[in-house]
């Protein structure tokens, strides 16, 4: 008889979601780089037409899909933004910022030391008060599409201070 391993479960995130750029964005990267592939054409005529973009519409498309991996979640005890992890033990309050708001976190008085993942394609965003006296950072800043969804499940998955 051999020892089975224990089944491996993962709850489904509080929240998910990943910060890809908007729709719109891409109709008018592809426009733009099609341009600059007709204006590499006029500075090399020998050049045969299929060559700038056959090479810059692929490199522009992995571009614009690098730069929309950011995924945020809440999920298993943790506050995931990308590769960065912060156990939700340390959370000590969210507040969910509009975009004048982030704009307004992000300004002159920000705090040189805090941790930011910042989208300009993303209006809003949340600050994550810590509580981590083996830290320094003393907030983090991350943009979502949905803020307020974003800092309740931060508070629930927190749970209750005492």
């Amino acid at each position: 008889m051999t020892p089975e391993s224990p089944a491996r479960t993962t709850a489904a995130p509080a929240y998910a979601e990943r910060l890809s750029l908007t729709w719109w964005i891409w109709p008018v990267a592809l426009v733009v780089v099609s341009i600059l592939a007709v204006e590499v054409l006029l500075g090399f005529p020998t050049l045969p037409t299929w060559v700038p973009f056959a090479v810059l519409i692929p490199i522009t498309v992995a571009g614009m899909l690098w730069t929309g991996r950011i995924r945020v979640a809440v999920a298993d005890g943790e506050f995931r933004v990308d590769d960065a992890r912060l156990p939700v033990r340390f959370v000590k309050d969210v507040v969910a910022l509009d975009a004048e708001g982030k704009r307004e976190a992000l300004g002159v008085g920000a705090h040189p030391l805090a941790f930011v993942i910042q989208r300009p394609w993303v209006g809003p965003a949340v600050q994550v008060l810590l509580d981590d006296p083996d830290d320094p950072t003393p907030y983090w800043i991350v943009s979502t599409r949905q803020p307020v969804k974003l800092a309740t499940a931060l508070i629930e998955a927190r749970g209750p201070r005492g």
